[in-house]
């Protein structure tokens, strides 16, 4: 029987109070749910994640990949995921190989939302992307545009709770192809990317779009999987424009329905027929 992930949201009581009319009655509200997660490498711990329970596969393969631990997904050979009464265990099996060279890596992260760099002693231990060397397709503005219409769509988790970020990632045109949800935003976006390498899918063809700000992070992270563009809703920090400016990726945010601001990079121009 296929193991099923435990509830990403649940139901509370809470009353609702009006400024100046008092409280409402009490009624059922949706909340999202936030668990540790246990990332076992072998039979290492080597983080502990709070996180929404849903995607755990996703999220470590794409957590594997962001924090230098794998290449690809070929170098996982199975994930194991074990909710326990306080949370859940989720254990990867990695290649020999690269099992041996984990073992030769030290980190300690423990109890938080998947800050990045959480438990990092040293500024030469920062998982770091290579600036691109392969030719990237630049995003027109209406691909933007169309990806952000459709983003609500797919948010279901945050429609129900109002508390959880999504990563999505886009074709050229602005279609939504897969979409990620997590309390974490970098949690959300390993989700997707860990989605993408399990379905063996190429970075090269669309760009990634983030319900949050920009951070060197996010840059990071996008950068490690291989994408061109990242789109994210709110600002972006300082050395995230720099970072991405290094890495050659277009970093386009404060992403509305009316426009967005290009950090760096440049978008593509529009074809002819739908200038304006």
């Amino acid at each position: 029987m296929p193991r099923s992930d435990p509830p990403a949201s649940a139901s509370v009581t809470a009353a609702t109070v009006r400024f100046g009319a008092g409280p409402e009655p009490a009624q059922a509200v949706e909340i999202a749910v936030e668990t540790p997660v246990n990332i076992v490498y072998g039979n290492m711990p080597y983080a502990v994640m709070m996180a929404s329970p849903s995607d755990l596969e996703d999220f470590v393969t794409g957590f594997s990949l962001t924090e230098g631990i794998v290449r690809g997904a070929d170098e996982i050979r199975a994930i194991a995921v074990a909710p326990q009464a306080e949370g859940v265990v989720v254990t990867v099996d990695l290649a020999p190989g690269r099992f041996r060279a984990h073992l030769a890596r030290r980190r300690n992260l423990s109890g938080r939302t998947s800050c990045g760099l959480c438990g990092v002693e040293t500024v030469a231990e920062i998982p770091m992307a290579e600036a691109a060397t392969r030719a990237v397709r630049a995003v027109t503005p209406s691909a933007i545009e169309a990806a952000l219409a459709g983003l609500g769509r797919h948010q279901p988790l945050n429609r129900l709770t109002r508390a959880v970020h999504a990563a999505a990632w886009c074709d050229m045109r602005g279609t939504i192809l897969t979409v990620r949800e997590d309390v974490g935003r970098h949690n959300a976006l390993d989700k997707l990317i860990g989605a993408r390498m399990r379905a063996g899918a190429e970075a090269g063809d669309g760009f990634l779009l983030v319900t949050s700000r920009a951070s060197f992070e996010m840059v990071e992270k996008a950068a490690i999987f291989g994408a061109g563009t990242l789109v994210a809703i709110s600002a972006p920090t300082s050395l995230a424009i720099e970072r991405a400016r290094h890495l050659r990726l277009t970093l386009a945010a404060v992403a509305r329905h009316d426009g967005c601001i290009v950090f760096t990079g440049a978008l593509a121009p529009e074809p002819e027929s739908i200038s304006r």
